[in-house]
């Protein structure tokens, strides 16, 4: 028998996502004999505790007898219980400095940490993610952003809606205006902003096209891999080397810059990748971009003028072109940006986002935790036994020091 402890979200601001669903609870402890479940009660979920209890999932305060804990973001230390196994996003796997002290408590406390994000197939794609749901809001603000700062329409924000139906209906009597955009990377989150655009009939043209033609209409095209990057030696782009060897790699958005109107932004970043676009670029007279969704949010990363994080109440600040200064938004004016950085979109649309994961959690994860051995909960364990576990040696500074 593996209990499995459902854990009440406790970091601030409060996020009301679950791991799984009251079904989604029902349906596994029925496919699996072996498998109890408890649920922490929650104030906050986007699920009411009553919508586990009917489902006949056993509510309790006390987890100290589960085997496994399930949680969606980072567990406070003080929360955290000795000698359990926990799958929660970590954020330690690139040494988050503010996320040091928790990589730490796991270490001291004997705990086994399975990080969703780190959970992948043996080609190497990943099995979890909220991204297509962080895509979705994340196109869903750069429009409610434009037609603000132009005074041009009213959207409501995703968090006013029930689940997407809604959201892309809200659409309906919306006219947006002729205007480009981009989406960039080529994983969940830019498949979840493609979702939203075509959803409410923004047309797709190809990087080409985006660039040589003149539309009467709203466009998006989407830019990765070669589109997005070339070597700096010869200008070729070969993808495997690209991830092994970045380093070898300048970026070539500024061929788009003086295109577009919205940029939603969706690739992968680390130190190693060139950025987008230079601070510089944005005070030259060709820059264009009054809008930027850095779904992705890093903080200085491949979105330079990135300069924060914003909060679902508070999604958009400015940034001035002239000084690069940060400034209220939706002034209607070019001279400054306007940059949505929540880095926790999917919270807009807690019930879908968490239906969605739940689904592929209880398909591909939950067998696996009933398996002696599983390479996949292997992969994704980053520290067990007191210790950092294989493949994650190089955070070593990090979690003992």
């Amino acid at each position: 028998m593996i209990r499995i402890g459902i854990i009440r979200e406790r970091k601030n601001p409060p996020d009301t996502r679950v791991a799984l669903t009251p079904l989604q609870c029902r349906q596994i402890a029925d496919a699996f004999e072996e498998i109890e479940i408890v649920v922490e009660p929650s104030p906050d979920r986007c699920f009411k505790d009553e919508e586990y209890s009917a489902q006949g999932i056993v509510l309790n305060n006390d987890l100290s007898g589960c085997d496994v804990l399930l949680g969606v973001k980072e567990v406070p230390i003080e929360n955290l219980l000795k000698d359990k196994t926990y799958l929660f996003f970590s954020h330690t796997k690139k040494m988050q400095p503010y996320n040091k002290p928790l990589m730490q408590a796991l270490i001291s406390k004997n705990i086994s940490m399975v990080d969703y994000e780190c959970l992948t197939y043996e080609d190497g794609q990943r099995v979890l993610g909220f991204g297509v749901y962080a895509g979705i809001v994340g196109a869903h603000n750069a429009l409610l952003t434009y037609g603000k700062k132009f005074q041009a329409y009213d959207l409501p924000a995703a968090t006013e809606v029930e689940d997407f139906e809604e959201l892309v209906a809200a659409y309906k009597n919306v006219k947006i205006p002729a205007s480009k955009i981009v989406v960039t990377g080529s994983g969940r989150v830019p498949q979840g902003a493609m979702q939203l655009l075509n959803g409410v009939g923004i047309r797709y043209v190809a990087p080409q096209d985006y660039v040589n033609t003149d539309y009467d209409e709203p466009v998006y095209t989407l830019l990765k891999d070669g589109d997005l990057y070339a070597r700096i030696d010869d200008g070729r782009f070969d993808r495997q080397e690209f991830y092994t060897q970045p380093e070898l790699y300048e970026c070539v958005y500024n061929r788009y810059i003086p295109y577009t109107d919205i940029l939603i932004n969706g690739i992968y970043w680390e130190e190693t990748i060139d950025r987008l676009f230079t601070k510089d670029d944005v005070r030259q007279e060709g820059w264009r971009s009054s809008v930027i969704a850095d779904v992705t949010c890093d903080i200085n990363g491949s979105v330079p003028i990135n300069v924060g994080a914003s909060t679902i109440a508070d999604p958009v600040y400015g940034i001035s072109r002239s000084d690069l200064k940060k400034v209220a938004p939706f002034q209607n004016t070019t001279d400054v940006v306007d940059i949505m950085a929540v880095d926790n979109l999917p919270n807009e649309l807690p019930k879908d986002a968490s239906r969605h994961f739940g689904e592929v959690l209880s398909e591909h994860v939950i067998p696996e935790l009933l398996k002696e051995k599983s390479a996949i909960i292997d992969r994704a364990t980053i520290c067990k036994g007191g210790k950092l576990n294989d493949g994650y040696e190089y955070l070593s500074e990090y979690a003992y020091n």
